[in-house]
């Protein structure tokens, strides 16, 4: 690995120990006080203190010393050129670093009373720029999971379909597979065996979607073009301009996505920072500290799911996925302490309309003229890591004409 280098970076404009574990990127790991992952082709190594955020690199033997990005020379800062190391301006893209934290803070506190009083407790928290292939297939393995199990599950992707990079120890560091890697035809039954579940269809299919259906950087072509990917990309030309919306819709054509997973894709995957994903922890948040709803068990729908994200969105502005983020991340068990918050359970009613031949999701679309399982049940969420509703028991069905 290279020497250390540093970047001069407060806490208050990023902590690496709240944005690497509150639930948008599951790849990192801690050894040593030191957080570790890979990221287009290299070994990154982080470590921060209060004045500087200290990184170093390494390159498996058979990469190129470097990676043409898709950034422009401005973003780029102090890049060492003459070792063709752009590994400073990964970082700089990768925790969006162009944004003033302080001054969104500042911004949101002064439009929210709520956010005023969290916020304090939960600076340095930043939205991550990440791949987009593999923010769809991470938070397709979010469904009806906590932060826990869908690392294990993107560690097991990387183990067995990804390139190995390094090791620091006796660990081994692998790359994020391919769309192509995981297209073969004994994916879906080798991810089942590794406890996937009903999530390796879903992330089989999506990988033949994206690597024989859709035309070559389609993906990616879903972009914010005012926030770009890293990796240069041949993106299609689009006959209108991409928005946020359209970016959406079009995710929620692949198998296993849900308005709260293209959300997810849309926020730190594809630089839409006005996505607000809505979770349990988000409607709780929403009932809780913003009264929404006028009772405190709702019948959650696509309308209202929609109403939930236009409502912040109104509040906090063109960023208000990232003020989400924060908020998100007090209202999880694993930062209970920080917050000094009590976890409290609360019961939601929530129906979701979802095929009978899939497992459900938070919310599924449907057919008009197929068969369709409508599910009401009074769940419990507990105020707990990163997940989806759990959604079982009595079923009621009906055909649509």
């Amino acid at each position: 690995m290279s020497e250390w280098r540093k970047l001069p970076l407060s806490l208050t404009e990023l902590c690496i120990d709240t944005t690497l574990r509150c639930g948008q990127s599951f790849r990192w790991q801690k050894i040593n006080d030191e957080w570790n992952c890979v990221l287009h082709g290299r070994l990154l190594s982080l470590k921060q203190d209060e004045s500087f955020l200290h990184y170093k690199v390494a390159w498996p033997k058979s990469s190129p010393t470097s990676r043409k990005s898709a950034v422009s020379p401005k973003e780029m800062g102090d890049v060492d050129i003459q070792q063709g190391d752009d590994t400073e301006a990964l970082i700089r893209h990768y925790f969006s670093l162009k944004h003033d934290l302080a001054a969104l803070y500042d911004q949101w506190s002064e439009s929210d009373t709520n956010f005023k009083k969290k916020a304090p407790k939960f600076t340095g928290i930043r939205i991550l720029s990440q791949d987009a292939w593999e923010t769809l297939v991470a938070f397709i393995c979010s469904s009806n999971n906590n932060i826990s199990r869908i690392s294990q599950m993107v560690h097991k992707l990387c183990l067995h379909y990804g390139p190995l990079i390094g090791h620091i120890g006796d660990e081994a560091f692998h790359d994020f597979p391919s769309p192509q890697a995981l297209t073969g035809k004994k994916v879906e039954a080798h991810l089942r065996e590794l406890g996937f579940g009903y999530r390796a269809k879903y992330i089989a299919e999506t990988a033949l979607i994206v690597s024989n259906t859709k035309p070559e950087g389609w993906l990616e072509s879903l972009t914010n073009p005012e926030n770009p990917g890293w990796a240069p990309v041949s993106i299609p030309v689009r006959d209108e301009p991409i928005t946020y919306k359209k970016a959406h819709e079009e995710l929620l054509l692949l198998t296993g996505v849900g308005p709260k997973v293209a959300d997810c894709v849309c926020l730190m995957g594809l630089g839409w920072n006005e996505a607000v994903p809505v979770d349990t922890h988000v409607w709780q948040i929403a009932q809780r500290d913003y009264r929404f709803g006028k009772t405190k068990t709702k019948t959650f729908s696509k309308a209202m799911y929609d109403s939930v994200g236009d409502h912040f969105r109104q509040i906090w502005g063109p960023q208000a996925g990232w003020a989400q983020s924060v908020l998100f991340t007090a209202n999880l068990k694993s930062f209970s302490e920080k917050a000094g918050a009590v976890s409290k359970s609360v019961d939601i009613k929530v129906e979701v309309k979802a095929e009978t031949e899939s497992e459900p999701s938070f919310i599924v679309r449907h057919s008009r003229k197929r068969r369709t399982t409508a599910i009401v049940e009074q769940v419990k969420v507990e105020n707990d890591e990163h997940s989806d509703v759990k959604i079982t028991g009595r079923k009621r069905r009906k055909t649509r004409r």
